[in-house]
């Protein structure tokens, strides 16, 4: 009988020019790229599933994948051979053999997502960083992120039409870091809902302007309604920054 081996492939990709990391049809994704690279070198259709989604020009510096192959796979040669196939935008750094029933989506523990704001015009980072030419006020802006680790539902921060079980979320830290020009909102869970980084970043930056106070955000939280909320941010601005898994999943 033929073994079967399950591998787990840490991809980094520029979501630019891509409609989001799942497959669909009429459209190009990461996940499509991904898997035509595989196709190319292991001369089969391999089935690929993700950590989890990103949508329409979201970046990700760190996203896992696994799939499933029977013979054994050298990792150097492996990468060697697909990021020499894969687009420019997208890359592999990594593949690890893990156990049979180990699945990337449902065994992640933590992801991590980043949020970045350029406060001043920047030509480097134009597709990189919400461009945001206001006087943010900081430390509010980490007063109100403080709130979201005090809270479960975040159904307030979820897109509408979302078809998911419940609203509850466990986030482990949530904070903004300011260096010269440049903003950075880092924020770790178990899950995220929907659209709900770019939701909360668009709501805490109504914070830093001045036009909601924490009072006001503590009333969105409690309301668990979309329309309370802030406009969701700029999706280039998001890069997915890691994916953490229990080190028994691998060989």
């Amino acid at each position: 009988m033929e073994t079967i081996r399950r591998y787990f492939l840490e991809v980094a990709y520029k979501g630019t020019h891509y409609h989001g990391w799942q497959i669909q049809p009429n459209a190009i994704t990461v996940q499509e790229a991904i898997n035509k690279a595989l196709q190319t070198i292991l001369r089969q259709d391999v089935a690929t599933m993700g950590s989890g989604r990103t949508d329409t020009g979201v970046h990700g510096k760190q996203q896992f994948l696994h799939f499933d192959w029977a013979d054994k796979l050298e990792k150097t040669v492996f990468l060697k051979k697909i990021n020499a196939v894969l687009p420019k935008d997208i890359s592999a750094y990594d593949l690890r053999e893990a156990i049979p029933e180990a699945h990337a989506r449902f065994d992640a523990e933590w992801r991590s997502y980043e949020y970045h704001i350029s406060l001043r015009k920047n030509p480097f980072e134009e597709t990189l960083s919400w461009h945001c030419f206001y006087q943010l006020g900081v430390a509010k802006m980490n007063e109100a992120a403080a709130l979201l680790l005090q809270h479960r539902d975040f159904e307030c921060f979820s897109k509408v039409k979302t078809e998911v079980n419940h609203f509850e979320c466990e986030i482990k830290t949530a904070f903004w870091e300011q260096k010269d020009h440049h903003l950075v909102f880092h924020i770790t869970a178990n899950r995220f809902l929907r659209g709900m980084v770019r939701a909360i970043v668009g709501t805490l930056v109504e914070i830093g302007k001045g036009q909601l106070d924490l009072s006001g955000f503590q009333q969105i939280l409690d309301s668990r309604d979309r329309r309370k909320a802030g406009i969701a941010a700029p999706p280039h601005g998001l890069f997915l920054s890691r994916v953490t898994y229990p080190e028994k999943i691998f060989i």
